[in-house]
């Protein structure tokens, strides 16, 4: 039965129509609903159900395995050591574990969703400043699936004193719905998180996605949570002052950051598209060099992208 389950899942056609062509924000109105319902015997018979389309669902590393509810779940804290932050001053480390979706050097102002699917900056972050700051810079798109640990980190020792919140819509980010919504992740409800960085000539921005089932966005730096029912201003000013690895937040389900970097970035040799990373392992490190000396492929032709 779970065989079948799952590869009725796999089903392009299928899958797309059954996390997308229905109503999508009433769909994540009710998961979210439903996920804060306080009930031990419920959530385990809802976390029962969830391993039949999720085989690699794994609580072994989380701090408790008894939750009140499925959000309990999806939003659970690791043991302590359970990842190891790389500590180097000249590295990015990755934000949160996920499955490295597309990642390349941006082409001017125009990177990729997937392959034949471009979409702009302008796009995506609505500020012009940053626009320009990650002009001819690099990006990596960190895809979590629903059975990940959900919540983020800081990539780099920074400072973050501002975030824009972009209303849009729920649809799914998984690759299926990526190699068939042109600006998919542009139309998504998403926040955008520039990261100032102790180095002038550095910076590192991220831009979670919410998607269907996971529109809300919690940081630990806001009073509320960022989600559809959030009424308040695009531009919200913060204070929060963290250390590569501290917490930033956190998604109520599963979804996608895309983290950008300034060009002088070039990528380590584990960040290869479809690798599966964990938060706090190496992404990107520093061109101390000054010479932009990262490969062929990824200077001058698309960025890679997983089909």
């Amino acid at each position: 039965m779970n065989q079948l389950i799952r590869q009725l899942s796999q089903q392009e056609q299928l899958n797309f129509l059954l996390t997308n062509r229905i109503p999508r924000r009433l769909a994540t109105q009710f998961m979210g609903w439903f996920s804060r319902i306080e009930s031990p015997l419920l959530t385990r018979v809802a976390i029962a159900l969830w391993r039949l389309f999720a085989d690699d669902l794994n609580l072994e590393e989380a701090k408790t395995r008894r939750f009140t509810s499925l959000q309990a779940c999806f939003t659970r804290e690791l043991k302590p050591g359970a990842r190891t932050v790389d500590t180097h001053p000249d590295i990015v480390t990755s934000p949160c574990d996920a499955i490295v979706g597309a990642r390349g050097r941006i082409m001017g102002t125009t990177l990729f969703q997937a392959k034949g699917f471009p979409y702009e900056l302008a796009d995506l972050i609505p500020d012009r400043e940053l626009q320009e700051q990650y002009r001819d810079g690099v990006f990596v798109t960190l895809r979590l699936k629903s059975s990940m640990y959900h919540r983020f980190h800081a990539p780099v020792n920074c400072t973050l004193e501002q975030v824009t919140y972009i209303a849009g819509d729920t649809w799914n980010v998984n690759p299926i719905a990526l190699k068939r919504v042109a600006r998919l992740y542009c139309k998504n409800e998403r926040a955008v998180l520039p990261l100032q960085t102790e180095r002038p000539d550095s910076a590192v921005c991220l831009v979670p996605v919410a998607a269907i089932l996971v529109a809300s966005i919690k940081l630990h730096c806001l009073d509320t949570a960022l989600d559809l029912h959030y009424r308040g201003p695009q531009r919200i000013n913060c204070k929060a002052s963290v250390r590569k690895g501290d917490e930033l937040g956190y998604f109520q389900h599963g979804s996608t950051i895309i983290l950008f970097a300034t060009g002088n970035h070039l990528f380590c040799p584990d960040t290869e598209t479809g690798s599966r990373v964990q938060m706090g392992q190496a992404l990107l490190q520093r061109d101390t060099a000054g010479e932009h000396s990262q490969s062929t492929q990824d200077t001058a032709s698309p960025p890679e992208i997983l089909s």
